[in-house]
């Protein structure tokens, strides 16, 4: 750690080695501004601390910087992943920040004797084949479809295929061979997977040649009836190819087509992917411009966060178009940051021509539809909140009004079964799910509701309490008077502000738009009326949270029901409970039986029995 300052920078920076890694800027607070990889990391930090050339963001940035933290590594390849992972982690306030962390998805053929076609997302191996990444799910739901209507691939699940012995609806509408008929030989049938699979990377030629020969020495041999199939799968695979508005990249069989657009301080980032010479789809992303100076950010500078976040995650295509860099220089440079990425070469074309140009042109386009429907979304979204801040009286600067934290809480079960509750969160502008949290409620009696809410707002809250978490400008409490009452006592023992509790009490049939607001600290309770830009917006918080908690309950009480009351008996172990479900049939036979046919089970004394037998009754003995 090196302190350091806008004005005092010399000898700090003097310091640094001239090696690759990774540096943070920290403000007084030790709040993280900023992460940046270098090459040279010396002098990449000196350019942030001369007198002219940078923007006004960086500018107001380095006024702002207390502390500088460096981390050494032994490659460029290790500081771009390092720097990836800790703008992840620390969210910096001057990082372009892309909130889409999910994995991406792929079209799967399994290694096995009738290999299947299916939709994965997750870490590859090299034992299966993986097609993709693709941009969105339907585009993966959509090869897969081509794949069985061409080359009638099975999707069905082993648990399914093994235990069949006539076509499913599948091959009877001939969407599949139907290998589980056994009327398919293992050659035959991976025949088709090794054709699917130079269709997915782009090798139709050979395809369409393969099987009008097979066709005409079909018809030679007078096989009509197999020549007509091999001619309705040619005329398939023709009419799947004319769908492409473009076949080719001109020459790239994978190609990533980028488009950036910034418009009203918002940025929008447009991949199109293309595979095996097919456009696959194109996917919008929304990046954080940095939490201040937005303006200031160019869509150069959006597009190398872009690539070097995705790039770490994805595996990247031989070529990437795009017209967002300034010059050749910079997208040479990029390219050398993506090729270190990739281990291999990859080039970007930042002026396309003839095919590319289209390709360029449609990602452009589908950025500015999205681009235009984000900003009618936000001005609504804006509209709401400010609403909102106003009937609350709240009092924030704009820096506050950007950081707004709603929380919400819910509880749900079923006749007091599986308890469970749910806090939501609203940030910024949208529901942020990665600080959504369940918490799994014991200890109190079933049903009792406020018993319920008063355990999670001591355990959410204890914390900030400590001084180790922020509190919320607003906490959402679903429910009446009693609610809100309970919520501030809980407030009251941990020393927190009361004034931030609003409880949403349900109006006459439950109908959205006849809540009322009820405050802890005193107010007198507001009815908004179903045109409130305000109450739109806490009805959306309050829907999510109950829709999070549902879904929880839901699954907690679906584990309930499915563990076996056998667990519970000690000295029953994994084995044994199997030995034993599988012997009786399952769970209600066991219960059934008697101590002497439980200690008949190979490994189970009687006296094991005995336990069994009375965990399943509820009795001390027989």
């Amino acid at each position: 750690m090196i302190e350091i300052s806008a004005t005092q920078y010399k000898e700090a920076l003097a310091s640094l080695p001239s090696l690759p890694g990774v540096y943070r800027y920290f403000d007084e607070a030790g709040t993280c501004l900023y992460v940046g990889k270098a090459r040279d990391l010396r002098r990449r930090v000196s350019q942030y601390f001369r007198k002219t050339g940078n923007s006004p963001r960086i500018v107001l940035m380095v006024q702002k910087i207390a502390r500088l933290e460096t981390t050494v590594v032994n490659s460029e390849a290790e500081a771009l992943l390092l720097e990836n992972n800790l703008i992840k982690t620390l969210s910096p306030k001057y990082n372009i920040l892309f909130r889409d962390d999910k994995s991406y998805p792929y079209l799967k053929i399994t290694d096995e004797t009738f290999p299947r076609v299916c939709y994965y997302r997750g870490a590859v191996d090299r034992k299966n084949r993986f097609f993709g990444p693709y941009p969105n799910g339907s585009a993966v739901r959509e090869a897969i479809g081509v794949l069985q209507k061409v080359f009638r691939l099975r999707t069905c699940e082993n648990a399914v295929f093994k235990n069949r012995s006539r076509p499913c609806l599948m091959g009877q509408m001939g969407r599949c061979s139907a290998p589980c008929t056994g009327d398919v030989a293992p050659e035959e049938y991976q025949q088709e997977v090794d054709d699917a699979c130079r269709f997915l990377r782009g090798e139709t030629d050979t395809i369409m040649n393969g099987l009008r020969a097979h066709m005409m020495q079909a018809a030679e041999e007078r096989r009509y009836e197999q020549a007509a199939v091999l001619r309705d799968r040619i005329a398939l695979l023709n009419d799947v190819m004319h769908q492409q508005v473009v076949e080719t990249t001109g020459g790239d069989t994978d190609a990533d087509i980028i488009a950036v657009l910034r418009k009203e301080g918002v940025a929008c980032v447009n991949l199109a992917v293309v595979r095996g010479g097919r456009h696959l789809g194109d996917h919008s992303y929304f990046p954080e411009l940095g939490r201040s100076g937005a303006e200031d950010v160019t869509e150069s500078e959006v597009f190398e966060a872009f690539v070097l976040h995705h790039y770490a995650n994805v595996p990247a295509p031989a070529v990437v178009i795009s017209s967002a860099v300034e010059n050749a220089a910079q997208a040479q440079a990029v390219a050398e940051e993506i090729s270190t990425l990739a281990s291999r070469r990859v080039t970007i074309v930042h002026e396309p021509q003839q095919t590319r140009r289209k390709w360029l042109e449609m990602a452009e386009q589908g950025a500015r539809l999205a681009l235009a429907r984000r900003i009618a979304e936000a001005d609504g979204g804006r509209r709401r909140i400010d609403d909102l801040i106003e009937v609350l009286g709240l009092v924030l600067d704009d820096e506050e009004r950007a950081a707004l934290r709603i929380e919400c809480f819910d509880i749900s079960h079923t006749a007091g079964e599986a308890t469970q509750a749910s806090c939501v969160v609203f940030e910024g502008d949208r529901m942020n799910s990665s600080h959504y949290r369940r918490f799994n409620i014991e200890g109190v009696t079933p049903g009792d509701d406020y018993a319920a809410m008063r355990q999670v707002l001591e355990r959410r809250y204890a914390p900030v309490a400590r001084g180790e978490a922020r509190l919320p400008n607003i906490v959402l409490v679903d429910g009446g008077r009693g609610q809100v009452h309970m919520a501030k006592d809980v407030f009251n023992d941990l020393g927190l502000d009361i004034s931030v509790i609003v409880g949403v009490a349900k109006g006459e049939g439950r109908k959205t738009g006849l809540e009322t607001l009820i405050f802890a600290d005193g107010r007198e309770p507001l009815v908004l009326g179903s045109q409130s830009p305000a109450l739109m917006l806490i009805a959306m918080i309050r829907d999510e949270a109950h829709r999070f908690a549902i879904t929880g309950m839901r699954a907690k009480r679906s584990r309930t029901r499915q563990t076996s009351r056998l667990e519970d008996v000690e000295g029953v172990g994994a084995k044994r409970r199997q030995k034993l479900l599988t012997h009786f049939g399952g769970l209600k036979g066991v219960k059934n039986a008697s101590v002497e046919d439980i200690a008949k089970i190979s490994g189970i004394s009687r006296a094991l029995a005995q336990k069994i037998y009375s965990q399943l009754h509820g009795a001390e003995g027989v």
